[in-house]
């Protein structure tokens, strides 16, 4: 059966019910879309692989689906890139006000959902952190390199790496080449991921042993502090603008 949505049709089933809740979740509550959309509207990604590196576990083939789903809902908007071959991807006004529903949903899920360690992969919090929260103007003007050992987990993303250079930053899942300035070894992951939502001080997770640094004693000083304050999403939630605003201010990530 097919619903009109807007403009736009969307083949999908419907509950029948003219509850705008039950219109929808008929276009919003497949599994992955609000994780998809986090990406675009509130975090800023714009190109496939950047929205694909904030949703680890999601195929590609599926995440290609659920994109040309947001477009035909009219949530979003498929765009040829101007200056070579792939795609970029815009919210719509549609997808924009979007961001309110997002950050309540923020606000619930920070008072009433539990964090487990399924849900703290390390290196989806190295990704948040610097797509989010990594404060550009406090990093070294030299090249730094910083590896990521998460020894809770085995295989090839049981590291990755930090590249700072030229004011910028970037996530590598490989050695970029260079010497180590400093290695990061994530123990609890649980205490990683609260440290980046600013419920835990980076102090009291190393003191804890749940992150132990190794290298430059001033570069483990300064790590830290490349971090941006985060404000608690219960008390002091940051206005949808001021969160699209900083996502554009940042850049997408690499």
């Amino acid at each position: 059966m097919e619903i009109a949505l807007g403009c736009q049709a969307v083949g999908v089933r419907t509950y029948g019910q003219y509850c705008p809740i039950a219109r929808a979740s008929e276009l919003l509550a497949e599994r992955w879309s609000f994780i998809i959309l986090r990406n675009i509207v509130l975090i800023g990604c714009r190109t496939f692989n950047e929205i694909a590196d904030g949703a680890p576990g999601l195929s590609r083939g599926l995440l290609s689906k659920r994109l040309r789903d947001l477009e035909r809902a009219g949530v979003i908007e498929i765009r040829p890139k101007p200056d070579g071959p792939g795609s970029t991807y815009e919210p719509t006004q549609a997808g924009r006000e979007l961001s309110e529903v997002m950050l309540a949903l923020q606000r619930w899920g920070s008072q009433w959902a539990e964090l487990t360690p399924e849900h703290a992969h390390p290196g989806v919090v190295l990704w948040g952190w610097v797509s989010c929260h990594l404060d550009r103007g406090r990093l070294p003007r030299r090249r730094v390199l910083v590896r990521f050992d998460y020894p809770t987990l085995s295989g090839p993303g049981s590291r990755g790496w930090l590249l700072i250079e030229r004011g910028d930053a970037e996530i590598c899942e490989k050695h970029p080449g260079g010497d180590e300035d400093l290695v990061v070894v994530v123990s609890d992951p649980v205490a990683f991921a609260r440290w980046d939502l600013g419920e835990l001080e980076w102090g009291d997770a190393v003191r804890g042993g749940a992150i132990e640094v190794r290298g430059s004693r001033a570069l483990a000083r300064a790590l830290p502090t490349w971090k941006r304050a985060v404000l608690s999403p219960v008390t002091n939630p940051s206005p949808p603008d001021r969160q699209l605003d900083n996502a554009a201010e940042r850049g997408s990530p690499s």
